[in-house]
């Protein structure tokens, strides 16, 4: 955090863990301090998979109707139903790998190593990791570790307090 008193700052719980939602925290995080912004991001629950070292990042179609994949040169929905069908998120999961690397957009990998160059402050949820018996070299380098408290201490200072 930096000591200027006129900074601005923010900050973002990460609670969902899935390909599709590892993208909107890292993408704020990383252009609110590339704009001069004391960031911190708290990872709890599914979110704090997005900290381990080995990401497999997979997408569910369920529940998210709002899905429209590019195809055949138009925008198909995945009807809910369609998603109680085997197989169907691994492949929505590879559409949109495919996707990602064909249009260029940067890896949650990438991402998430900008962030950590960037020095957004990462707090590691110590009651998730315990919950789900998480070790610490699970995770990447970098993330604190802290509890709920840790958090309301930031947000409670921040200009910007984003949920995702």
């Amino acid at each position: 955090m930096s000591t200027d008193t006129n900074a601005k700052s923010m900050s973002l719980i990460v609670t969902k863990g899935t390909l599709d939602w590892a993208y909107p925290p890292f993408i704020l995080a990383t252009t609110a301090a590339a704009m001069g912004l004391d960031v911190t991001m708290f990872f709890t629950f599914y979110g704090l998979g997005l900290l381990k070292k080995d990401l497999n990042l997979k997408i569910s179609t369920l529940g998210n109707p709002a899905m429209e994949m590019p195809m055949m040169g138009m925008h198909m929905a995945m009807p809910n139903l369609i998603s109680a069908l085997p197989g169907v998120d691994g492949m929505a999961t590879g559409m949109m790998k495919n996707l990602i690397k064909k249009k260029g957009v940067a890896s949650i990998e990438d991402l998430r190593e900008l962030a950590v160059e960037a020095d957004v402050q990462m707090i590691a949820c110590q009651m998730t990791m315990d919950l789900f018996e998480y070790k610490r070299e699970d995770m990447i380098d970098g993330p604190t570790l802290g509890g709920a408290a840790s958090y309301i201490e930031v947000a409670t200072k921040s200009d910007i307090n984003l949920y995702i």
